[in-house]
């Protein structure tokens, strides 16, 4: 289990590349690019779909990565219990099938 920016590092470091590398190969500054290593910032979704691409990773798979560290610190931040998921998640359901009817 990892964050994004823990899963942004471990890619990196088994590609062997330095921060410098990354930053130039996708034109992004290398402070930001350790900013979201360190879980300091929020990447983009233009930052994800680029390190998707530079990765030959999924889109999908780096934005899940993401997005469940945004439910994640939320719920932290707010001192709730896991149960909100569950709640949410029939929320979910609910919202789509009331848009779909």
């Amino acid at each position: 289990m990892q964050t994004f920016g823990e899963h942004l590092r471990s890619m990196r470091e088994k590609e062997k590349l330095s921060l410098r590398d990354l930053s130039v190969s996708l034109k992004i500054d290398s402070s930001l690019i350790a900013k979201i290593e360190r879980n300091e910032r929020k990447p983009s979704r233009k930052f994800i779909k680029q390190t998707a691409l530079f990765f030959n990773k999924e889109e999908k798979e780096l934005l899940n990565e993401y997005l469940s560290d945004v439910i994640a610190y939320r719920i932290l931040d707010e001192e709730m219990d896991t149960e909100v998921l569950k709640v949410a998640e029939d929320k979910v359901n609910y919202i789509k099938t009331k848009s779909n009817g």
